[in-house]
């Protein structure tokens, strides 16, 4: 099983993000579950969703406490909390920023994860120029295919567009593409 947990704000899409990547996840015939967890309902509150992906049956319905991935959709709120509290000594990291790990004081821990594991994706950037709209979540599933290979961008696609039919999901693909992209093309430098 692979557990997922994604930080952000309320209105940034983090229970939306959650439960597309758990569609694209069926649609590759696996079996997966995603649930929010909320401390006040109200725009910019912290807000935790959860994902879990696996070959069979998923019985467990406990919030993630050791994930495989982190995704931050926010990062003022490496500021606010442990965001990194329970992530697994192999895991990935992925967080929403245009600056980098040093410029975040979190140098330490990305480079603690396996060589290629924790990436940066300018996804909200990303969302103004495809959607018009602050709102990460679909560029950071392209991001999240790239990064981890769990799911593939044909399957992270479907499900954007299966949440977001017509233009609005369109949009959400092309961010979702070229995060995907960017990712990949962090990757590949690191082969070389």
């Amino acid at each position: 099983m692979f557990q997922i947990r994604i930080h952000g704000r309320g209105g940034q899409g983090v229970v939306t993000g959650a439960e597309m990547l758990s569609v694209a996840a069926f649609i590759e015939g696996r079996h997966a579950q995603a649930f929010p967890s909320f401390g006040s309902e109200r725009t910019g509150a912290p807000v935790i969703a959860f994902c879990r992906i696996a070959d069979k049956e998923i019985r467990l319905r406990e919030p993630i406490q050791d994930p495989d991935c982190l995704i931050v959709q926010d990062p003022t709120l490496l500021k606010v909390i442990d965001v990194f509290a329970g992530l697994r000594k192999d895991g990935y990291l992925l967080v929403n920023t245009s600056k980098t790990f040093e410029d975040l004081h979190i140098a330490q821990v990305a480079g603690s994860l396996p060589r290629g594991h924790a990436v940066i994706v300018p996804a909200t950037e990303l969302a103004l120029k495809h959607v018009g709209r602050p709102v990460p979540n679909a560029a950071l599933l392209g991001a999240f295919a790239a990064l981890s290979g769990l799911v593939h961008l044909g399957s992270v696609k479907q499900a954007i567009e299966r949440a977001f039919p017509g233009k609005i999901g369109a949009a959400n693909v092309a961010a979702a593409t070229e995060a995907y992209e960017l990712v990949m093309a962090q990757e590949d430098s690191l082969k070389v």
